[in-house]
């Protein structure tokens, strides 16, 4: 499966559009990583609790946006885009979107 974020891929023809394919979840660290998440705030610097859960999410996500694409016999997914938001307090959703396509060789 290719995965771009352009709208063509060098050496191959789009031959279909198939839809959108898209993968998303909805994610949050314990209370302990958010405890820690605070005071690091204070001091300032990389929250890497966070910026685990997120590298997570992002994985997750995308792994279902492909397998919604392979439902739809994909060959490829291109324009991706990766979109995230809060829910609630400590956990952000991550969803992952792009455009299923059959292509070929040239």
């Amino acid at each position: 499966m290719i995965i771009v974020n352009t709208d063509y891929i060098p050496g191959h023809e789009i031959t279909q559009v198939l839809g959108i394919a898209q993968g998303n979840v909805v994610q949050s660290k314990h209370i302990g990583r958010d405890i820690m998440a605070g005071l690091k705030t204070l001091a300032g610097g990389e929250i890497r609790g966070y910026t685990e859960m997120m590298t997570e999410a992002r994985s997750i996500a995308h792994k279902r946006m492909v397998q919604e694409a392979e439902g739809l016999g994909a060959d490829a997914v291109i324009n991706v885009r990766y979109a995230t938001s809060q829910v609630m307090q400590g956990s952000s959703e991550l969803m992952v979107y792009g455009t299923a396509v059959k292509i070929r060789k040239v």
